[in-house]
C-alpha cells in the first residue's frame, strides 16, 4: 500500500470517528512492515544551507473533516506504537512525518520521551498545556511557552527531573524540554562526529529545537550546559521577535578556574573514571573506590547513576556498564575549560537576557575580573536592548539544583511568571 492509498483510507476512517483510528494504524503497520520514523514535527529539522520552502506533508489530509481539537484524544508519543508515514523515497529525503498511537500511561504522566536522531530528550508539560506534535499542524492553537534545560559534564537530563516537575506544577501553562547532551545519557548511543566541543554541543541542541518546531522562551544550563546556552545564543545571533531569558548556572563565560585542593575536580574525576573497566559488577565498589580516591560521597553516589544493568532483568548475575562516552566527554571538558564566550555576553543580540548565577560555595573560582566584567556588561546590555544580571545562590555548592532547590526555584521563577502562549 503506498502513501496516497493510506491517506485515502485514513481520511475515510477519521471522518467516521476517532475510535477507528488506532485499529487502522495498528493493523496497517503490521501488514506493511512500516518502519518507525521520528515523530511528526521531525520534518522541520534543519538542513545544510538554506532551508527549502515549507511544504506541509499533511496537506493531503482533509483536516476540515476532523473533530474539534478538544474532542481529539491527547496525543502522546511512545516508541513501541509509532507508525511511519512517508510520501516517496525522493520526497522523504527532504521531509518525514509520522502519525502516532496513544500511550495512555504517558498521557496521564504528561511526560513524553520521543526518539530523535539528534539527541535524546524528555518533554514535561504543565497540566494546562494542550500542544503536541499533532497540534503543531493547527496554527490556531498557540505554542505554549517552552523552557530548555541542559545538564553539565557527566550528568544527564535526569538531573533536572524532580526540579522540572515542580516547575511544571507551579507553572501549568509551560512545557519543559530536558536534553541529554552528546556523549551523555541516552544520547551516548547516538553517534556524533567530532570535534566534541561546546560549539558542536550547542549546534546539536539548536538542531533539536528546529526538529521539534518550538521557540524556547527560557534556556537554562548548568555548568558545561551554561556555556552551551551562551554558544546557542552566539550561533543564533540575531534580534529576536520576543525576549528570551538565558540562565548560566555556576559557570563563567571565559576560562574555567578549578577550585581549591580537596574539592571535586571534574578533570580529575574524568581521568579516574577512564581507568575503570567499562563493565563493573557492583555500584557500591565504584562508590568506595571514588571515596578512597578523595572524591566526596555525594559526587561518588551521583556518578554511579550513570551505570545501567547490562544483562536481562531475569538474569541471576548482575553487572553494570557506563552509559556515557568518556572519550568524548573528556574532549568536551577540555573545550569547556578553554572556550571563551565573553564576546557574546558583551555584545548580546536585542531581546536576549542573560542571567548568571553563582553558587555561594562554587566548585570553580569566580575571579574578581569575571564579576567586574559581568557587572560592566549589565550596563552596556541595558543600553542595547538586551540584559545581563548576576545572582548569588546562598547555601549551595556547585550542584545548585540539589544543594538548594528551594532557593534556585525562587530565583528562576520570575522567568516563568506573566508569560502567555
Amino acid at each position: 500500500m503506498n502513501y496516497y492509498k493510506f491517506v485515502e483510507i485514513l481520511n475515510r476512517h477519521v471522518s467516521a470517528g476517532w475510535a477507528e483510528l488506532p485499529r487502522l494504524l495498528f493493523s496497517w503497520s503490521f501488514r506493511h512492515s512500516c518502519s518507525t520514523m521520528s515523530f511528526l514535527s521531525n520534518f522541520t529539522a534543519s538542513f545544510p544551507g538554506e532551508r527549502p520552502p515549507f511544504i506541509p506533508p499533511y496537506s493531503q489530509f482533509n483536516l476540515h473533516s476532523l473533530p474539534p481539537i478538544s474532542s481529539r484524544p491527547t496525543i502522546r508519543i511512545s516508541p513501541p506504537f509509532q507508525i511511519g508515514v512517508g510520501r516517496s523515497s525522493r520526497y522523504s529525503r527532504k521531509r518525514s512525518a509520522c502519525m502516532t498511537l496513544i500511550n495512555e500511561r504517558l498521557g496521564r504522566d504528561r511526560d513524553i520521551a520521543d526518539p530523535s536522531s539528534i539527541l535524546a530528550y524528555e518533554l514535561v508539560q504543565g497540566k494546562l498545556v494542550k500542544w503536541s506534535s499533532m497540534v503543531v499542524l493547527n496554527r490556531s492553537i498557540p505554542e505554549p511557552p517552552t523552557a530548555v534545560l541542559l545538564h553539565g559534564i557527566l550528568g544527564s537530563r535526569k538531573n533536572w527531573g524532580s526540579f522540572v516537575r515542580r516547575l511544571a506544577q507551579e507553572f501549568p501553562t509551560w512545557q519543559f524540554v530536558l536534553v541529554d547532551l552528546r556523549c551523555h545519557g541516552d544520547s551516548a548511543s547516538i553517534k556524533k562526529r567530532g570535534p566534541h566541543t561546546v560549539a558542536s554541543t550547542a549546534l546539536d541542541v539548536l538542531k533539536l529545537i528546529a526538529q521539534l518546531r518550538i521557540t524556547p522562551r527560557v534556556l537554562i544550563g548548568h555548568s558545561f550546559g551554561g556555556k552551551v546556552v551562551l554558544s546557542m545564543v552566539e550561533q543564533a545571533a540575531k534580534p529576536l521577535p520576543r525576549p528570551v531569558r538565558a540562565w548560566v548556572l555556576d559557570a563563567t563565560p571565559g576560562k574555567v578556574r578549578a577550585g581549591q585542593d580537596g574539592e571535586d575536580h571534574p578533570r580529575k574525576l574524568i581521568s579516574f573514571l577512564r581507568k575503570l573497566p567499562k563493565e563493573v559488577s557492583s555500584k557500591r565498589d565504584i562508590v568506595n573506590a571514588l571515596i578512597q580516591e578523595g572524591f566526596s560521597k555525594d559526587v561518588a553516589q551521583w556518578v554511579v547513576t550513570n551505570l545501567r544493568p547490562t544483562g536481562a532483568a531475569s538474569s541471576s548475575s548482575s553487572s553494570f556498564s557506563w552509559v556515557f562516552d568518556l572519550e568524548g566527554i573528556s574532549e568536551m571538558y577540555e573545550s569547556y575549560e578553554e572556550t571563551n564566550l565573553w564576546k557574546v555576553v558583551e555584545n548580546l543580540p536585542r531581546g536576549v537576557h542573560v542571567n548568571f548565577l553563582k553558587a555561594e560555595r562554587s566548585l570553580h573560582r569566580w575571579a574578581l575580573e569575571d564579576l567586574q566584567r559581568i557587572h560592566a556588561a549589565e550596563e552596556s546590555a541595558a543600553d542595547e536592548g538586551g540584559g545581563v544580571e548576576m545572582h548569588v545562590l546562598e547555601d549551595a555548592g556547585h550542584w545548585v539544583h540539589a544543594d538548594n532547590p528551594d532557593g534556585l526555584f525562587r530565583i528562576l521563577s520570575f522567568s516563568f511568571k506573566g508569560v502567555k502562549a
